[in-house]
């Protein structure tokens, strides 16, 4: 029986793609770089925001100084956007309410930094309640580390055994794998099922519903 629910977030719970691309571009144009089209940001999302900078930006212009220029541009306008266009995937919110009903602990970590997931989390899903919110933090290293699975396990100290982790990414794969959780792919965010099965995904589900059943 599995008493502890880890979701990733972008991808899992939220699609925030159309937000997370508008706002790089923004950081794209106003430094005087080309931009990307939204569907392309699919490949670029995953290893936490500084990563998807170096990612769009042109190749040899990722110094250390200009990647913090464009952060700094990006997070600026993006905290302002963060949840224009944003929204759930379909049947999360009843998910979550079911897991809950269950008494089945929900918690989030997700490589996009602390604040943001904070927010999102807050304007989303503000009726449930997650015994642990984790972003990216300075000091602890982004997914596929474990540490933030672990620094959830200490906030809500859970058996292995009972913890399933949920993502959308062969990152999340990763996470679970190295982290000794059982991992749960799921088919609707940002990434292709075969990079899930590749990932050696405990189980992969293609409807939120479906996570009922591995409990």
């Amino acid at each position: 029986m599995k008493r502890l629910a880890i979701f990733d977030l972008d991808g899992t719970l939220l699609n925030t793609i159309d937000d997370l691309a508008t706002a790089v571009n923004h950081a794209l144009e106003v430094n005087h770089y080309p931009t990307h089209t939204i569907p392309s940001y699919r490949q670029m999302v995953g290893n936490g925001v500084r990563r998807l900078i170096e990612r769009a930006m042109p190749a040899g212009e990722q110094s250390e100084a200009t990647v913090d220029r464009l952060l700094a541009d990006f997070r600026a306008y993006y905290d302002e956007h963060l949840h224009d266009l944003t929204k759930p995937y379909p049947g999360i919110v009843e998910l979550l309410a079911e897991l809950e009903r269950r008494e089945v602990a929900l918690a989030v970590a997700s490589n996009k930094y602390e604040s943001a997931v904070k927010r999102l989390i807050s304007n989303f899903f503000a009726e449930r309640k997650f015994v642990a919110v984790c972003g990216n933090v300075e000091g602890i290293p982004t997914k596929p580390d474990p540490s933030i699975v672990f620094r959830i396990l200490g906030e809500h100290p859970t058996p292995k055994a009972e913890v399933i982790y949920v993502g959308d990414s062969a990152v999340d794969m990763e996470t679970a794998r190295r982290a000794g959780v059982t991992s749960v792919g799921v088919t609707w965010g940002f990434r292709p099922e075969r990079e899930l099965t590749a990932a050696y995904a405990d189980h992969i589900i293609t409807s939120a519903a479906e996570l009922l059943e591995l409990l």
